[in-house]
Formats: C-alpha cells, sequence, structure tokens
C-alpha cells in the first residue's frame, strides 16, 4: 500500500493512470458509445474525411470510423489481459515453486522456461492457431506461453532474495509451514515486482496482439481490431495518407501510458527501500561492561607485554657480543 501511496504522488503516473482509465471505459463500454454500427457499410459515403457525422471519417466501405476504433478497443485489450493473465498463472507459480521445493523442481522447471525463451512470438502464435484453430483464445494462450518465462524469473529471483532473509529463516526455525511463510512474509514483497512487470508485459502483449490482427489472425474481418484496422488502412494510403495514424496513435499511446506507470511504481518501490539519514548530532555508544574471570586478570597481569619481550632480547644480545 505504500508503494501505491507513493507512486499516486508522482503526476507522470496520475496522467498514465488517467489514461489508462479511459482506455478501460472504452473497453468495457465502447459498443454503447460507438455513435454508429460498426459494421453497417454505407457504399455513398466510402473514404470521407472528418467531418460533424463522421468525427474520424470513414472507411474504404463507408464504415464509422469512429465507431470501429470504439468497438475495436475491448477486443484488442481483453485479448492482451488474457495473455498476461494465462503468463501470471504459468509463470509466477512455477517461479515460486522453484525456490521452495527442492532441486528436482528447480531444474525442471528452469529448463521449461530457458525454452520457451527461444521461441518467437508471431511464429509460435501462428503454430498454434494453425492447429488449434483461428481464434482469440487460441492465440492468447499462445502469447500467454510465451509470457510466462518472464513472470517466472521475475518471480523467482525475488522468491531467492526473500528465502535468504533473517526474519524468513526465524520463521523456519519457529515451526512455520511454508504456505503461512508465502502468504505472510514473500508475497507482500514479490507483489510490486510483480505489478511493474504486469504493465510492462500488457503493453508488450497489446503490440503483439496487433501484430496477430494485423496478419488477420485471433480475430475474423470484419470484427474491428486495432491491428485489423490499421492493415485496413495501409491499402488507401493514396485517398486517405493520414488513416492509419487513428489506430496507430491509439496504440502507441496506451503503450506508452503503460510504460510510465511500470517505471513510475518501480521507482515508488526504490525509494521506499532505501535508507534515509536522519541528519543531527553523531552520538557514540557506550561501550558495554564485559565481566572478566579472575584467573584472566591475573594471568593477563603476570604474562610479559611486546615491550618486556625486546628488551630480554636485547640483554641477550649484549651478552653475546660483550662475552
Amino acid at each position: 500500500m505504500r508503494t501505491l501511496r507513493r507512486t499516486w504522488r508522482l503526476p507522470s503516473a496520475r496522467i498514465a493512470l488517467a489514461v489508462l482509465a479511459l482506455v478501460a471505459l472504452v473497453a468495457v463500454a465502447g459498443g454503447a458509445l460507438a455513435p454508429y454500427d460498426p459494421l453497417a457499410q454505407r457504399p455513398a459515403d466510402m473514404l470521407h474525411g472528418p467531418s460533424a457525422q463522421h468525427l474520424l471519417g470513414t472507411d474504404y466501405l463507408g464504415r464509422d470510423v469512429l465507431s470501429r476504433l470504439l468497438a475495436g478497443t475491448g477486443r484488442s485489450v481483453i485479448g492482451a489481459l488474457e495473455a498476461v493473465g494465462a503468463a501470471m498463472l504459468l509463470g509466477i507459480v512455477p517461479g515460486i515453486a522453484s525456490v521452495w521445493l527442492g532441486r528436482t523442481v528447480e531444474w525442471t522447471v528452469q529448463r521449461a522456461a530457458d525454452t520457451l525463451m527461444i521461441m518467437p512470438f508471431t511464429v509460435f502464435a501462428i503454430a498454434v492457431v494453425g492447429a488449434l484453430g483461428n481464434g482469440l483464445h487460441q492465440a492468447m494462450l499462445a502469447l500467454g506461453v510465451l509470457f510466462a518465462p518472464l513472470y517466472f524469473r521475475v518471480t523467482r529471483a525475488a522468491a531467492l532474495g526473500l528465502k535468504q532473509a533473517q526474519y524468513v529463516e526465524a520463521a523456519e526455525l519457529m515451526g512455520a509451514s511454508r504456505w503461512w511463510i508465502l502468504r505472510v512474509h514473500v508475497w507482500g514483497k514479490i507483489l510490486p515486482t510483480i505489478a511493474v512487470t504486469t504493465a510492462q508485459a500488457v503493453g508488450q502483449a497489446l503490440l503483439v496482439v496487433s501484430s496477430l490482427t494485423f496478419l488477420g489472425l485471433g480475430v475474423q474481418p470484419p470484427a474491428p481490431t486495432w491491428g485489423g484496422m490499421l492493415a485496413a488502412d495501409l491499402g488507401y494510403l493514396a485517398q486517405q495518407p493520414w488513416a492509419p495514424l487513428v489506430p496507430g496513435l491509439t496504440i502507441m499511446i496506451t503503450v506508452g501510458a503503460l510504460n510510465i506507470l511500470a517505471d513510475a511504481v518501480r521507482d515508488s518501490g526504490a525509494a521506499g527501500g532505501a535508507v534515509r539519514e536522519v541528519p543531527g548530532p553523531v552520538r557514540t555508544a557506550a561501550p558495554a561492561l564485559v565481566r572478566v574471570p579472575a584467573a584472566d586478570v591475573l594471568t593477563a597481569r603476570t604474562a610479559p607485554g611486546p615491550g618486556t619481550a625486546r628488551s630480554e632480547s636485547k640483554e641477550v644480545e649484549q651478552r653475546v657480543t660483550t662475552g
């Protein structure tokens, strides 16, 4: 909660949250806010520019661009959230388990994560869609599998540092169960790191989802999506050179807001963990009294010091030279 309060105090975080709140509102109620039917074709209004009736103009089939943009926001955002949710489930749980469940689980999960990291997103998604069918859920499941190693490595790194903490070792020595330690001592410390990773992962997932829909994968036309609108506008650049800017700027602003929010959360967490020095006079602690046995005191008094040893050695040298 302290990290969230420090994040809210940053102006950049407030702006990013306002943009994301607007995107979330459009994603939920975009169909109801659309002034026209996003699928309705009007051949008489093809490739018209912005006007009072069509604020963002019309496309090559006479469909209202603003209505398609509002209706397509929900599919793009929900697809990215679905991919990130699958990645969190497949990455966080194995990341914590690899630290607490022994060497065998650790080695197995690490090899699986290394294998998934070398696979390209688009090629793997195309292969999954070709095997399971061209659908949004199939494509997002493929993306979730490929995003899982990101959560695995971040969670594992944070859990390794916490496992060696003194309060965790003390809780283990006191007989606390693993579930209690994870719930009380570990999860609260890992959560800010997961929040930063989630903000970045949602931005990356939006870019990948837009790339897949640009290629016609995941969502079948004529259903509106950001990537699908971008692909359709590229064929009519001679008539409307400004048309790709509408979905392109929407993607760029949303991903930029997510990255700004991730940076704000990370900076807030780092500021909270920093050591703060309190100005004032430096006070030295008084030396503690240590009880020494009487036998040790007598031994210390009768034992020859370094000066005595040096004087005795000088006397021996003089006797040898003079004798």
